[in-house]
């Protein structure tokens, strides 16, 4: 099993690092200095993950991230690199942050379901109604950026067809015009829609991760506060409130209290 895992994230890992160096190259060509540093970077963190040193792609990769670029290859590189590493709780930060950029990237999941397998909480997720999971899928089938190109080329095509309704002369192609522009408006709106979730999700910074090795969660924020539970590093949680160091969390299952805020870190 642990050799077709490996073998699994082997695979996955040579995909990611061409994917990377692809974006490396785009790097190049966008105009200053910082960008050639920014690409050596990222070529010294591929070349140290495939000779096994870890802890210098992980040093590399997050010097591209803390310069303020983003993609999910180079989030799944880095959960990658912290997974040999066996420290499971930034793997899972990682993945998660990768997954905010593909919602619906098969290896990032999976590797993902890796790295949970690790931790201590085993959490039952509470079920979700019908709808509200149809409607996660749905907006879960494009990252942000596809479902806006989606959008705008839509509603372009909504002008377009409205310019030939209004100025036709022809009867059938003005029916067929207002028909299809109906048609491509919804179209355009549930893009913009899904478009709008997926950024919300990305930048609202709603959910977390413990990074504690084990946090007793408050039914108050102060220490003060009654001991509810306890979790451990690794877990997901749910942000729902901020007030002066502490965050109120909301478990999958539906428990909730709070816990400092300098035990998570936020996705």
């Amino acid at each position: 099993m642990k050799f077709i895992m490996n073998t699994l994230r082997y695979k996955k890992m040579t995909k990611r690092i061409i994917l990377l160096f692809i974006f490396s190259i785009v790097f190049i060509y966008n105009n200053n200095a910082q960008t050639d540093s920014l690409y050596l970077l990222i070529e010294k963190g591929n070349k140290a993950y495939t000779e096994s040193e870890f802890d210098i792609a992980i040093n590399s990769y997050e010097q591209v991230i803390n310069s303020g670029y983003s993609a999910s290859e180079l989030y799944y590189n880095l959960g990658n690199a912290y997974y040999r590493t066996l420290n499971y709780k930034s793997a899972i930060l990682n993945y998660e942050r990768a997954l905010l950029l593909s919602p619906d990237d098969e290896n990032i999941l999976t590797n993902l379901d890796f790295s949970r397998n690790h931790i201590q909480d085993r959490i039952e997720e509470m079920p979700k109604f019908f709808f509200a999971q149809w409607l996660d899928n749905f907006v879960n089938i494009f990252p942000t950026k596809t479902w806006s190109i989606i959008s705008i080329s839509s509603f372009i095509m909504f002008l377009i067809l409205a310019v030939l309704f209004l100025f036709s002369r022809i009867h059938f192609i003005r029916k067929l015009a207002f028909v299809f522009s109906i048609f491509i408006l919804f179209f355009s709106s549930i893009s913009f829609y899904g478009g709008f979730t997926q950024n919300k999700k990305r930048t609202s910074h709603s959910e977390a991760i413990v990074f504690s090795s084990s946090v007793i969660v408050k039914s108050a924020p102060a220490n003060s506060g009654t001991d509810l539970f306890i979790i451990h590093e690794g877990l997901k949680v749910k942000i729902i409130d901020t007030t002066e160091g502490w965050k109120e969390i909301r478990l999958s299952d539906g428990k909730i209290g709070w816990l400092p805020e300098e035990t998570v870190v936020e996705i």
